[in-house]
């Protein structure tokens, strides 16, 4: 039996990278996906990429910073689907400079994005899982909100503040059934690193050379550690967070 089987997930920001990496992955293993991003063709060609494959998947164009539309997301996946078993809080977003430099308008789209995303999208799916008896929740930070991030000051406070509220979700919703871990990745090879690197190609050069493995990760790595939280083999796990970064801090 595939460890998904009969399972419902809601990833978002899965319409490239870690989300899409994730959302992949748990159509392989049997869940029914629901693909949220904002992106609403990139989610459109997962989604079809699944369903081709012999998969379920439903595809939602999703704002995490829209609660109303966060919340309108899981009715539709209820709707679609009848359940929720799984949340993979995924969506990010940062551009990358000197914190001297930014302002107000990058500090609250990076905190809307990186931080009260977390909050809706984890607001919008706790009903469902209490009233069914469980659930799997996976939040996606960042070693940025471990250990820091030069260029990446805000985002590292927003990722550090993903982290901290895992941990404090976790022990509220454990006499539920309900389990919530994190994944903080560090470099991966995904088009918001792409973003960020782009007239830092020198910086994140040389941080690659720091890296004991020796090269940056690829998405499906991240969706691994992801679909292991997700699945009955992490059953005894929660308030934790899991580094995948090839080295780079080890804490």
């Amino acid at each position: 039996m595939k460890r998904f089987e009969d399972q419902v997930a809601i990833v978002t920001g899965a319409a490239s990278g870690i989300g899409r990496a994730t959302a992949m992955r748990l159509a392989a293993e049997g869940a029914a996906v629901v693909i949220a991003d904002v992106n609403e063709q990139g989610a459109g060609a997962a989604a079809r990429s699944i369903s081709e494959g012999g998969g379920r998947a439903l595809a939602l164009h999703v704002d995490v910073t829209d609660v109303p539309g966060v919340k309108a997301m899981t009715e539709r996946t209820i709707t679609a689907f009848g359940k929720v078993d799984i949340l993979v809080s995924n969506a990010g977003w940062d551009r990358a400079g000197p914190f001297a430099d930014t302002d107000e308008e990058l500090w609250d789209r990076v905190i809307a994005i990186n931080y009260r995303g977390h909050l809706a999208t984890c607001h919008a799916a706790l009903p469902y899982m209490r009233e069914r008896g469980g659930g799997r929740i996976v939040t996606v930070a960042s070693d940025a909100g471990r250990v820091g991030s030069s260029g990446e000051v805000v985002y590292s406070g927003a990722k550090g503040a993903v982290i901290a509220f895992t941990k404090g979700l976790a022990r509220e919703v454990a006499r539920y059934g309900i389990n919530v871990n994190c994944v903080a990745p560090g470099l991966v090879d995904t088009p918001l690193l792409a973003g960020i690197a782009e007239g830092h190609e020198k910086l994140i050069a040389a941080i690659v050379r720091t890296i004991p493995l020796g090269r940056t990760g690829v998405p499906e790595e991240i969706a691994a550690a992801i679909c292991f939280f997700a699945s009955p083999d992490a059953a005894y796990i929660t308030g934790q967070t899991l580094s995948v970064n090839g080295g780079l801090a080890m804490l």
